[in-house]
């Protein structure tokens, strides 16, 4: 089992290196096919400005985006033609969000950087993305490079079908992992949750799979179950987290936080997440 074609964001930015290296690296271990996509942002402006700048303002949005795509097709073909990778680029004008979604559900796994709210404002790819492309996506942190990503695995677990489904769609790293850690904190008992031993039973699904996972469940009622999440990362020295994304409703995460919403702002490794 193996990723046949992943998805990668490119984009003239300082975490890009970052996110193309760790995007080939991937699709090198899984012989996959590489996607590079880039989107250029459409030109909006308001009615009032439109009659006496518009035209200007139009040739000018023109060279900038055309010197972008440019720069970043530049960068991606840069980094697979050292790699040797089966290749694509592809440039698409629209909305961001959409438009990675739109061609992320032709791929196994998209690759995208960490949205930085101050440099992001309100395209926060990484926060959509996940929800919208039906699509496992792994985000990348902006800050640090990741050249190895699925070799030491964390997989947070808490018997929801986001969690099921993040576990499934990893399964090709899991299985090439020299390390899988299933960590359930807080587990709820019963038939409908973990059963009456916490992480056994996907343990034992994971092992049918070739995957030899070392589980544990973990009490800490007073604590972010991300914060739980990333320190037991630092400790076991993962390069991955997978998790399941927006197990509550995106809104009421937004509103209250959440899991999701933790990592996706505190992230110290690479994060898979599906929906």
């Amino acid at each position: 089992m193996a990723f046949k074609d992943i998805l990668v964001h490119v984009e003239v930015d300082s975490t890009c290196p970052a996110r193309l290296e760790t995007a080939v690296n991937l699709a090198v271990a899984h012989g996959a096919h590489l996607v590079g996509l880039h989107v250029r942002p459409p030109l909006h402006l308001p009615g009032a400005i439109s009659p006496d700048f518009g035209g200007e303002i139009a040739r000018l949005h023109g060279l900038y985006t055309n010197e972008a795509a440019a720069r970043a097709k530049q960068s991606f073909e840069r980094a697979v033609g050292l790699a040797g990778l089966s290749s694509e680029w592809r440039e698409v004008r629209g909305d961001l969000i959409e438009s990675v979604a739109v061609h992320a559900r032709y791929c196994d796994l998209a690759v995208v950087g960490q949205s930085d709210t101050a440099i992001d404002g309100e395209r926060r790819l990484a926060d959509h993305l996940p929800l919208a492309s039906g699509t496992p996506v792994l985000i990348v942190p902006c800050v640090g490079r990741y050249p190895t990503v699925g070799e030491r695995v964390l997989l947070g677990w808490d018997a929801s079908r986001e969690a099921k489904r993040a576990m499934s769609d990893a399964l090709p790293i899991l299985s090439q992992a020299k390390r899988v850690v299933v960590l359930a904190v807080n587990p709820q008992e019963g038939k409908t949750a973990h059963g009456e031993v916490p992480c056994a039973d996907i343990a034992l699904h994971l092992a049918r799979h070739g995957v030899r996972a070392e589980c544990s469940a973990i009490p800490a009622q007073d604590l972010e179950v991300g914060s739980v999440l990333l320190s037991r990362a630092a400790d076991e020295g993962s390069d991955l987290i997978v998790i399941g994304a927006y197990g509550h409703s995106r809104l009421k995460e937004l509103i209250l936080g959440g899991t999701t919403r933790h990592l996706l702002a505190h992230m110290t490794v690479p994060v898979l997440m599906s929906h």
